[in-house]
């Protein structure tokens, strides 16, 4: 594991992360999911694609990385950029998972891979409405006591500025951005994903003008069980970018 110290809007911040095969010539980027870290991903794909320099981060406030201010993803992603300008990586391949496939996107690579991405708007239970409604009301009136109580289980053990960064990216609609995005992609689901359900990788799908959709077993950790097949896929469509 190294470090990197990042200055972002007058905060350091310092990224966690792991350089596998370091002599390859072909970069990718591996991005967790909300909640998760690094090592997630290393388990996963650390013996697979040793043609390429396998970059495992971990996001801002997450694993063994700090933040201390409130972020959006368009600055999770920045402050992923100014990482990868430090240790001198190409944007040839960007894999992230949930909202690692959001961030993803916004670094606009060469070759795309979502893993089950987040960033197409699902309608919430009422009961989800309910203590969305509750919560604000408490904030209103200053009871912030009560107000977390109605937290979301990915939300209670956050530290304030991690709070505020997830109530900013949660219903993040990204469907703009995956249209806009216009490098191959290639997008990679579990069949039982309840997270981010295969109906969302279908829009996704659709907005992206140059996709790949390859649907596999599992819910929203399938790639756990699936990496040599998503791998073989990973080269094979970085492949078909070198002849166009």
């Amino acid at each position: 594991m190294a470090l990197k110290s990042i200055q972002y809007n007058q905060h350091t911040l310092d990224i966690s992360y792991e350089i596998i095969n370091p002599q390859a010539s072909v970069d990718i980027i591996i991005l967790h999911g909300w909640g998760s870290n690094k090592s997630l991903m290393r388990q996963s794909f650390h013996q697979h694609m040793s043609g390429f320099r396998h970059i495992y981060i971990d996001l801002p406030g997450f694993g063994n990385s700090t933040c201390s201010l409130a972020l959006k993803t368009s600055d999770v992603a920045r402050i992923v950029e100014l990482f990868m300008i430090h240790i001198n990586a190409s944007k040839d391949i960007v894999l992230g998972h949930s909202f690692g496939g959001k961030v993803a996107t916004l670094l606009e690579p060469k070759v795309l891979v979502l893993i089950g991405s987040s960033g197409i708007y699902i309608n919430k239970p009422l009961l989800v409405q309910i203590k969305i409604a509750l919560t604000k009301i408490a904030n209103f009136f200053g009871i912030g006591k009560i107000s977390s109580l109605f937290r979301a289980e990915d939300a209670k053990a956050l530290s304030e500025p991690m709070y505020q960064t997830f109530k900013n990216v949660v219903d993040e609609d990204f469907s703009d951005e995956f249209s806009a995005y216009e490098g191959k992609a290639l997008l990679c689901w579990g069949n039982g994903d309840t997270s981010t359900p295969l109906s969302s990788a279908k829009k996704i799908d659709k907005l992206i003008k140059n996709s790949k959709l390859k649907v596999y077993e599992g819910d929203h950790y399938f790639f756990m069980n699936h990496a040599d097949s998503i791998s073989n896929e990973i080269k094979e469509t970085f492949l078909e970018t070198l002849g166009n």
